[in-house]
């Protein structure tokens, strides 16, 4: 009964000149590898969250990610996840 599911959709987009940086070798903190072929970065997650026991839960999750890197020469990718919560 306190299990909960989740699911979201996320677009990102970046600028033209942002873009045109990129694509002529431009390098960004996280972005960047020599050349851009642009595509908005999209992705899809969804997660199941049990809970075990009170103050105690564990969650499973995934996301899909479309164009990583605003790059449509890229991915996709597909990123899983564990988390574990506990309150004291």
């Amino acid at each position: 009964p306190r299990d909960k599911v989740g699911v979201a959709f996320v677009t990102n987009g970046i600028k033209q000149d942002h873009q045109n940086y990129l694509k002529h070798g431009g390098l960004g903190f996280l972005l960047g590898d020599g050349n851009l072929t642009y595509g908005r970065e999209n992705i899809l997650e969804t997660y199941y969250q049990a809970a075990l026991a009170r103050g105690l839960s564990m969650t499973l999750g995934v996301q899909y990610i479309a164009h990583p890197g605003y790059n449509r020469d890229r991915g996709p990718v597909l990123v899983p996840s564990v988390r574990a919560h506990v309150e004291f």
